[in-house]
């Protein structure tokens, strides 16, 4: 029989994997944070044109990096079989899925830019936002090549290193914006255009550093063998297709309520909008941080699936849940007590830091719920399922959250903070339906391996 791990161990399990991801996808959203703080000093339309532009990239980049997260549990399960040729030819689908899967979203893009113009904005935001529409847009096939690599690694529960690609790329990120949003030692001054190009730049570099680290590594050296695109077969993109479809979609119900919630925003005004971008960057912070401890959440229940361990399946679902609970709480205690501090590292406009911090509070509570969804959508990838939460995803954000926000924003007239509250509703939702799903396949998952145990050792 298998050992029952207590609670401690597998926290300790689920930590060791968690917190270099953790880092890995805060980089992702420090990127539009570290852009939005120093693009903030150039004015509110500037931020707004920032705040509108994220807000529809985010769609493409969540799904895309959704789409990835079909390869991770692949891995995962793999690795608990010790089933290597399996692994080899994942990250050879890998790569080829995630660089067709980024030329197929920048097309996206190209045609959403036609719409930019109809999407209820001032006309000084699209004008701002159009040229930097396009260099972001850019960036999505390095970075679409950069997840199939960190997906991969972290299947084999290898995250330091892109974790420190990630902050490598940040703190380019960071030199760049300086020298080209402001036209710093002899660089051009492009304003906001200068952000994109240094998004752009540190993605490339994310991209080649993360390729050249699986090609190189001694960890890897087994796996070789995946680099050869010759031996790819269409057939095998189905299972992380399956996986990954599913997932990118609840990325892209949820972001999407997001990018309709910051577009309503705008619909009211820039500086709502602006202010709204404010707190939406410590939102993405922390919900990155949350989608960390669900990749680690995958990768652990997937290794269990794959040595048919329902004995601890269970246990370590909840104790991922409970991971997330304390870092969201903790989320949440430090956003009710600087609401009104933050927005002033990013702008000097009374109204814009009023409206920003009540939404900051607004935040704070629905770090639990944010929490408890995202990781239960790891628990269950972790397990292959994939189409029931999907539904659960789209009832939440589109069903409720989308249709809320906007009866309390503007038929009850509670205005940003109306819009917010409905955002509050569909991640509710979304956290109780979530965990009571995972509870009940995780226990018929016992049942099923305890039979299966029991018949081949009769």
């Amino acid at each position: 029989m298998t050992e029952l791990l207590s609670y401690k161990d597998n926290f300790s399990k689920t930590l060791k994997i968690a917190y270099p991801v953790m880092l890995s996808q805060i980089g992702h959203i420090l990127v539009g944070i570290i852009d939005s703080l120093m693009v903030g000093q150039l004015g509110p339309e500037p931020l707004a044109a920032s705040s509108f532009v994220g807000s529809v990239f985010s769609v493409f980049m969540m799904f895309g990096i959704g789409l990835s997260f079909g390869i991770t549990p692949l891995v995962a399960q793999s690795d608990g079989k010790k089933d290597h040729d399996t692994i080899t030819r994942v990250l050879r689908q890998g790569i080829i899925l995630c660089a067709i899967a980024g030329f197929v979203l920048l097309l996206g893009l190209g045609l959403v830019y036609y719409a930019l113009p109809y999407l209820g904005q001032t006309e000084q935001v699209v004008s701002l936002g159009k040229p930097y529409y396009l260099i972001i847009a850019s960036s999505i096939v390095p970075l679409m090549v950069f997840q199939n690599f960190k997906q991969f690694t972290e299947g084999l529960s290898v995250t330091k290193q892109m974790m420190f690609i990630t902050i490598a790329a940040n703190l380019i990120n960071v030199g760049l914006n300086y020298l080209l949003i402001f036209g710093k030692m002899g660089f051009p001054e492009l304003g906001l255009n200068g952000a994109g190009w240094a998004t752009l730049i540190s993605r490339i570099f994310m991209m080649t550093a993360s390729f050249w680290f699986v090609l190189k590594g001694r960890l890897f050296v087994r796996f070789r063998d995946g680099f050869n695109l010759l031996k790819v077969k269409a057939g095998y993109f189905r299972p992380m297709l399956q996986i990954g479809i599913p997932a990118g979609t609840q990325f892209l119900f949820e972001v999407g309520a997001f990018s309709v919630a910051a577009v309503m925003m705008g619909w009211i005004g820039d500086k709502e909008l602006a202010a709204h971008q404010i707190a939406i960057g410590l939102v993405a912070l922390s919900y990155m941080a949350a989608t960390g401890i669900s990749a680690a959440s995958t990768v652990r229940i997937g290794n269990l699936i794959g040595q048919s361990d329902g004995v601890n399946l269970f246990r370590a679902g909840n104790a991922n849940f409970a991971l997330s609970l304390f870092v969201m709480s903790t989320c949440a205690i430090l956003f009710v007590l600087i609401h009104d501090v933050v927005p002033t590292f990013y702008i000097d406009d009374a109204e814009v830091i009023r409206i920003a911090g009540s939404l900051i509070v607004i935040a704070g509570f629905f770090q639990l719920s944010d929490g408890v969804q995202v990781v239960g959508l790891g628990n269950l990838r972790g397990m292959s399922d994939v189409k029931v939460p999907t539904f659960i995803t789209l009832v939440a954000y589109w069903g409720l959250a989308i249709p809320v926000s906007y009866v309390f924003g503007f038929v009850l007239d509670f205005g940003p903070e109306g819009i917010w509250y409905g955002l509050l509703t569909g991640l509710t939702v979304a956290a109780v339906l979530l965990y009571f799903r995972f509870k009940r396949l995780s226990n018929q998952k016992a049942l099923d391996f305890q039979k299966v145990h029991t018949e081949s050792n009769p």
